[in-house]
């Protein structure tokens, strides 16, 4: 940087004498020396706006990054090119649902006005509305173009409850954010009231069976297979089955389906650090990390408890072993420590992988989206990762919509690739760290806390 300075006042101080000379040494000539535009260094950027930066660059992922017809998120963003046909057409059902978090929280930063965030707002909710449904719920993936159902695996073309979710989770903050507004905001808060109204959770129970199904297909029907035991990313998913206002499913539904009466409780360590919430075959120490995000970029996990466990601390446990981990380094992998840290599910070195703090799982990959989502749980090892990785290593990890997805230094692999689902929770939780405007939002709807106080949680949004 001092160089930089010194070859520039050097330049200037060339250009002054050239002009003099050109006046011809004329005293009675005055000229006036150009001014300097000082550019902020990433290195003097504070706190404050590095997160800023962040979070807008991550933003115009699901803005100017958005599909046409729908506008709303492609499942990816390939800023090399190098996949076929780019994704083009293909919506993420859940990544829009964070993508509507994302547009709320730009709506309060002020990156666009609260007419254009209702303008996108109308668009999504209008195309949803008419897109394919399965008893209410849509499909993993949507065609921009028509509609109609992108099927995500040969037997995998009908409704995928888990992603309809996370949909859903984002559009009741965007329906409580409007809710009292103008006339137009008020139709906006009413449509989406329809749409989650529309969810029949009863028939994702496959014959009324005490657990949830994730798949439903017209024409396989429950070939998946797939009922949902926790513990995992999917907890939204029973609070929302349980808070339905038209098909709730009863406290049953969780304790026998979720929590498999009682045997999520199941402790496992690493270190000093204990997590309470464990299945048999998850990863020994704490899974991929979104698993203490995605749940709860709406669902607040602050003071939230029930009788398996307190998932403010769960979640915090859980983002600093995956962060320790990386400190130790057992597998010797090559950038890992302090500030370079964050194993989750992203792209990895050959395809896409669950990266997680086990032998077996840590495939020397960083997802930068693991430990910026993580913000609100590891403050410091957050802010200390976001800064290394502008700072240090800006050319080869960060791009048009903030940091690429993962990459590894040990494999000397970086890759200009974004994916829908790891760009929204940075931006919701990054968010929820500075204001708590997605956790208020979404805890003011008042199904969900009926909800919550059905399946026996604590949670200081539920004191009378």
């Amino acid at each position: 940087m001092a160089a930089f300075i010194h070859k520039k006042s050097l330049f200037y101080f060339v250009l002054q004498l050239f002009i003099f000379f050109a006046a011809g040494q004329n005293p009675a000539m005055k000229v006036k020396p150009p001014k300097r535009t000082v550019l902020a260094s990433p290195i003097s950027l504070g706190d404050s706006a590095l997160l800023d930066l962040t979070e807008k660059a991550t933003f115009g992922y699901f803005w100017d990054g958005s599909e046409p017809v729908s506008g709303m998120a492609p499942e990816r963003i390939h800023m090399d090119n190098d996949y076929p046909d780019h994704d083009q057409r293909i919506i993420a059902t859940g990544g829009s649902g964070f993508g509507c978090m994302a547009i709320l929280a730009a709506i309060e930063r002020r990156y666009i006005t609260r007419s254009q965030g209702l303008a996108r707002f109308e668009k999504i909710v209008s195309f949803l509305a008419r897109a394919d449904r399965f008893h209410g719920a849509w499909s993993h993936w949507i065609d921009d173009q028509t509609g109609h159902v992108k099927p995500f695996g040969a037997e995998d073309n009908g409704g995928d409850l888990v992603e309809t979710c996370y949909l859903m989770q984002g559009l009741l903050c965007v329906r409580q954010y409007f809710r009292r507004g103008n006339e137009e905001e008020k139709k906006l808060s009413a449509k989406i009231d329809s749409l989650w109204r529309g969810i029949d959770f009863n028939w994702y129970r496959h014959g009324g069976q005490n657990v949830l199904y994730w798949h439903w297909s017209p024409n396989y029907e429950w070939i998946k297979n797939f009922a949902v035991h926790g513990y995992n990313e999917c907890l939204i998913l029973y609070v929302l089955a349980a808070s339905s206002p038209t098909s709730p499913v009863p406290k049953e539904v969780y304790a026998q389906g979720w929590a498999e009466n009682g045997a999520i409780d199941k402790i496992s360590v690493y270190k000093n650090d204990t997590l309470h919430l464990h299945m048999q075959g998850n990863p020994p120490h704490g899974g991929p990390l979104f698993w203490s995000q995605y749940s709860y970029l709406g669902l607040d996990p602050r003071g939230l408890r029930d009788q398996y466990a307190d998932y403010w601390k769960e979640n915090s446990t859980q983002s600093l072993i995956n962060y320790e981990w990386c400190v130790d380094n057992p597998k010797h992998y090559t950038g890992y420590g302090k500030d370079d840290w964050g194993l989750t599910a992203s792209y990895s070195v050959a395809g896409y992988a669950a990266h997680a703090p086990d032998e077996k799982n840590d495939r020397g990959v960083v997802s930068p989206t693991a430990a910026i989502s993580s913000i609100p749980y590891t403050r410091q090892q957050s802010m200390a990762a976001i800064r290394h990785w502008y700072v240090d290593m800006k050319d080869r990890v960060w791009g048009k919509y903030g940091f690429y997805d993962a990459f590894s230094e040990t494999a000397k692999w970086y890759v200009q690739r974004y994916l829908a689902i790891d760009q929204g929770p940075e931006v919701a939780m990054i968010e929820n760290y500075r204001s708590g405007l997605l956790w208020k939002l979404f805890m003011s709807c008042p199904e969900v806390k009926a909800g919550l106080r059905k399946l026996g949680f604590q949670s200081p949004w539920l004191k009378p």
